[in-house]
């Protein structure tokens, strides 16, 4: 009864973190679509500005709990990288193939390992050292510097992910005092008040269709996001992240069948190798938490 009750929930689990990547790649083909009409920093705020609504209902319940001055300041830093992150990558989103922007995108985790060392001072073994090595492989292979013209959507993604793993290390830092819920709602309040004068700086009259677009993109998103929640609470990491990893398959196919992008098999082998990276993390991850 308990192993089947354990494939149960694995299989849950993988089944979430499937619905998570589809509704990821279906924000990555939303703003993709968009093609660049609106500055990024202000398609990043009015998405978070419109997340911010699912939120106001739980903000205002439990403010005199959530803005406890000692969590201000942690909130704020956090809120800082994520806005950076998302302008960035709306932007890259506007300048690169998708399955390109997927592919590195998948480096954030491998700079969230690099992030755990030098801030949290944790040891960095002979795998996790192997698995960094090969992800920066699989990067050059996507970029190929001196063998192609690198542009500002590529600088752009980069910046992204590492501005996004910052991100991850603060909610680190938060989880050990914060909720789940409480993290994800004051990260779309902090966001959108960050990125408030970014836009005002660029602001331009947005369309119907632009909103229309933003709007489903806050959805997704948001959607995303609870579907990997509800997927690492039913599975472990190492059982669910392979599944995510569909994402760039999907973002592949998005790319050529709905924007006639061609296929780069230097960014699927790229790709593949950050993967194998991540999946080499994860993995390690696991069975230092089963010892300890």
């Amino acid at each position: 009864m308990m192993v089947e009750n354990f494939t149960r929930q694995t299989s849950l689990g993988m089944l979430w973190m499937l619905g998570s990547g589809l509704c990821f790649v279906t924000v990555i083909g939303l703003v993709r679509y968009l093609e660049g009409s609106l500055p990024a920093a202000e398609a990043s705020f009015i998405r978070y500005l419109i997340g911010l609504v699912f939120f106001v209902p739980y903000l205002w319940k439990y403010s005199s709990k959530l803005f406890r001055r000692s969590n201000l300041l942690r909130y704020f830093i956090r809120s800082g990288f994520h806005s950076l992150g998302v302008v960035a990558w709306f932007f890259a989103m506007s300048k690169l193939p998708v399955a390109e922007v997927t592919a590195i995108g998948y480096m954030t985790p491998v700079f969230v390992t690099l992030g755990a060392v030098l801030v949290f001072k944790e040891k960095i073994s002979f795998w996790r050292t192997s698995a960094i090595i090969l992800a920066f492989f699989g990067v050059l292979m996507i970029l190929r510097p001196g063998f192609q013209n690198l542009s500002f959507g590529h600088g752009a993604q980069i910046f992204a992910t590492i501005f996004f793993a910052g991100s991850y290390l603060m909610v680190k830092d938060l989880t050990r005092t914060e909720s789940a819920t409480a993290i994800v709602a004051m990260m779309t309040l902090f966001v959108t008040i960050a990125l408030a004068p970014m836009a005002a700086v660029v602001w331009v009259k947005p369309s119907i269709n632009e909103i229309a677009v933003l709007t489903f993109v806050a959805l997704f998103a948001t959607a995303g996001h609870f579907f990997m929640t509800k997927a690492l609470a039913l599975a472990r990491l190492v059982v669910v992240q392979p599944v995510e990893f569909f994402k760039l398959v999907w973002a592949t196919l998005v790319g050529i069948l709905i924007f006639g992008e061609r296929i780069d098999p230097f960014v699927l082998i790229g790709g593949g190798l950050i993967i194998i990276s991540v999946t080499l993390i994860s993995y390690r991850e696991s069975i230092l938490r089963k010892k300890s």
